[in-house]
């Protein structure tokens, strides 16, 4: 197959109006090199030898992906041009995109990120097989609340603690708050004095901090089988963007500083400069 031929045509395609067409109903598209470039899949069987089906196409290294998993922001804006009409959620969800990537990348980034991982296990940020998230989110509170970490006597794994005190440590990842918030086995917040949330930004910087006493959180959340569910609508009011009550609980204000998230950073500067 001519992989050349394959992203003219989809380029061909793209250049044109084909709001009378039935294409708008097909399932299958395939994203050209060209960013924001498409084609459906039964155009380019018609126009490019060697394209028979989404599997002729996978044997050469495409990707199948469900447009739902991923939504490619240029899509829609194509679609809509395209056939001059709105893509509606119930068709999004059946659509699947075929892609090809760029493997040479990939490498080049996978190789990266290797050497990243292992410049943070030198730095003892990265010490087991919890993911990195995890793991950077439980090094930050170690340094903000001067945290002590210690071999767990009651589980496999380690457990921090401020004097005699055990302080649960939960990493919540991502730009936008979970429907069902952060989740905390009830059997941590009864062995812990205190618990805190540190909230991440999908670039690895801290978004948000909330810091709660246990015995707060066994009074006024209920659970769930064994697992407490702290929606993000039920303690903001708590959060260090909102509320200064856990302030003293701070050992390295300026390290917050340097980690957060230039809009958190702004709200504590003044406390913490």
């Amino acid at each position: 197959m001519d992989l050349e031929l394959l992203n003219r045509e989809i380029g061909k395609f793209s250049k044109e109006s084909h709001g009378s067409s039935n294409y708008h109903q097909d399932e299958l598209f395939v994203m050209g090199r060209v960013s924001g470039e498409f084609a459906p899949l039964k155009y380019l069987v018609k126009k490019v030898k060697g394209v028979s089906d989404a599997h002729s196409l996978v044997k050469l290294g495409f990707i199948h992906d469900s447009f739902e998993l991923f939504e490619i922001e240029t899509f829609a804006p194509w679609f809509e041009k395209q056939f001059s009409r709105k893509l509606l959620r119930k068709q999004a969800r059946l659509i699947s995109i075929l892609h090809l990537p760029d493997t040479k990348s990939v490498l080049a980034t996978i190789e990266e990120v290797d050497r990243c991982y292992r410049n943070l296990r030198q730095e003892q940020i990265l010490y087991n097989n919890k993911n990195l998230p995890v793991q950077l989110g439980e090094w930050y509170a170690k340094f903000i609340f001067g945290l002590q970490q210690q071999k767990s006597t009651s589980q496999r794994g380690f457990d921090f603690f401020v004097g005699e005190n055990r302080v649960e440590v939960r990493v919540q990842w991502g730009d936008l708050p979970s429907p069902k918030g952060v989740k905390i086995r009830k059997s941590m917040v009864e062995l812990s004095k205190h618990a805190v949330i540190i909230y991440l930004a999908n670039n690895f910087m801290i978004r948000e901090i909330c810091y709660l006493d246990c015995d707060f959180i066994l009074r006024k959340f209920a659970c769930k089988g064994h697992t407490i569910f702290l929606k993000d609508g039920d303690i903001e009011s708590y959060f260090f963007s909102k509320s200064s009550k856990h302030f003293d609980k701070v050992v390295n204000g300026g390290l917050l500083l340097q980690f957060a998230n230039p809009v958190l950073a702004i709200k504590l500067a003044e406390k913490f400069e």
